[in-house]
């Protein structure tokens, strides 16, 4: 798996409704309906996640905001499993 370049993020990104390209990791932040929907919603991506062995930052914060960022850790950047997570977590909510 290798890193993708920053046309070929963008592009990916093009496919994604507010994700971001940030400090090598994409990124997006979820206001939802209260704390416990955003429970609710880490314990499905933690699911999800686990299932394809690929592990998100996330970062509960205020009372219904996560914000998620994605990226391949031991490639020191975005590859295509992070964009795979992505678009698993769209499903998600």
């Amino acid at each position: 798996m290798s890193l993708l370049t920053e046309q070929e993020i963008k592009s990916n990104l093009s496919n994604l409704s507010e994700w971001q390209y940030e400090n090598k990791s994409i990124t997006k932040e979820f206001v939802l309906k209260d704390f416990n929907e955003v429970l609710y919603f880490v314990n499905k991506i933690g699911r999800s996640a686990e299932a394809i062995n690929h592990h998100p930052d996330l970062l509960m914060h205020s009372w219904n905001k996560l914000k998620i960022t994605i990226s391949t850790h031991d490639k020191d950047g975005v590859t295509e499993k992070d964009f795979e997570l992505a678009n698993k977590i769209e499903e998600l909510k």
